[in-house]
């Protein structure tokens, strides 16, 4: 059986406002996921563990000289062009804007369900159109999905309430969040993770806590529940410096485990 899903990491994260470190996730994820202390079954019973399953395609990093939005976008357009679903491991939330270009030369109608405590939707973030705070803005503005959907959020600003309206976004905020919340989705579905969508007390190992968040339960429920093809998926801004007991990598790989078993059904 070929392939269906590519695994790529982009170790990258020179436009993270706060301080760096997310550049250092995705091998971390990469051993969480492969890690000998639990096996890689999802929880509606697909098993991951075969090499036909995924396809890695490795590291992207920054080269001296090079477009790293550019080379981002061309790295995933060629997984794609290939057939394969790809999920990226950040990085910071800055590669999504590249990714989500990659995915509109292919869906016409792609929708996207964002998972974050922050809407990052700032025209430019001290200074920086291209910041860590900024990826939804510049996809929104042109015009390279159909929805964007965002759950779990907590700290808008004024002027991200004012890009809500002005992108026609739908926001679930946290504290609108119930148990039987059902997404339904009539489009294709790319899937962005920001850790810090969870409550530091889950994923602690993340640059910009924001307490009150969802639980890793909720969450999993939210992918589980929701209706459409999921056909890519991102998991970003967890950043390892931050995590000295080694737990929000596992957590990632948690949910990287069923975000690929939603993509393969």
């Amino acid at each position: 059986m070929p392939s269906k899903l590519a695994l790529i990491g982009i170790r990258y994260d020179e436009n993270s406002s706060f301080t760096k470190g997310a550049a250092d996730a995705p091998p971390q994820i990469r051993a969480a996921l492969r890690s000998d202390a639990w096996n890689l079954f999802s929880e509606n019973g697909t098993d991951l563990s075969d090499d036909s399953i995924f396809f890695d395609a490795g590291d992207i990093e920054p080269v001296a000289g090079s477009d790293m939005p550019t080379l981002i976008e061309n790295s995933l357009h060629t997984l794609i062009a290939d057939n394969l679903l790809p999920i990226s491991l950040g990085g910071d939330h800055s590669i999504t804007y590249p990714i989500v270009r990659a995915f509109a030369r292919k869906y016409k109608d792609l929708s996207i369900l964002h998972f974050d405590a922050h809407p990052d939707l700032y025209d430019n973030f001290q200074g920086n159109r291209n910041s860590h705070a900024s990826p939804f803005a510049r996809i929104m503005e042109q015009k390279l999905v159909k929805r964007l959907v965002q759950v779990g959020i907590r700290t808008f600003t004024t002027h991200q309430r004012e890009q809500v309206k002005k992108f026609g976004v739908e926001v679930v905020e946290m504290h609108q969040l119930r148990d039987n919340l059902q997404l339904v989705f009539d489009s294709p579905v790319y899937i962005s993770f920001d850790i810090d969508a969870l409550d530091p007390a889950f994923a602690p190992g993340v640059s910009h806590r924001e307490p009150g968040g969802m639980s890793t339960r909720q969450a999993i429920d939210l992918i589980q529940r929701m209706k459409g093809q999921v056909v890519g998926a991102d998991i970003v801004e967890f950043n390892p410096r931050m995590d000295p007991l080694h737990i929000t990598g596992t957590v990632c790989a948690k949910l990287l485990k069923e975000i690929a078993a939603r993509m393969l059904e």
